[in-house]
């Protein structure tokens, strides 16, 4: 896994931690209504990669960012996608020719 997506996932565990604490949440409770065992809540707040994706969102529905997954790859803020959109257009569009009736 690239070192880039290693502290992204570091820093989305540590933030999920900050966000708990401020919450006064313990562990226990986190993992309780997350619905996992303590040692896997406990790996999310380390942004393990080997947690499923339904934990970290579940963890963060818990803490009441329950829309923050919609945002990531939201393809209206996809600039890249846009501009390749932008890119495939047609210079000219062409009225098709109608076949010719027998």
């Amino acid at each position: 896994m690239p070192s880039r997506l290693r502290r992204s996932l570091a820093k989305l565990g540590s933030d999920i931690g900050m966000a708990r604490r401020k919450r006064s949440f313990t562990v226990d409770m986190m993992a309780e209504r997350v619905g996992v065992a303590k040692t896997t809540y406990l790996k999310v707040e380390k942004g393990d990669p080997t947690v499923s994706m339904g934990v970290y969102a579940m963890s963060l529905f818990v803490l009441g960012f329950p829309d923050a997954l919609s945002a990531i790859a939201d393809a209206s803020r996809d600039e890249t996608g846009l501009l390749l959109d932008n890119d495939r257009l047609p210079k000219r569009v062409r009225v098709p020719k109608r076949p010719t009736p027998i």
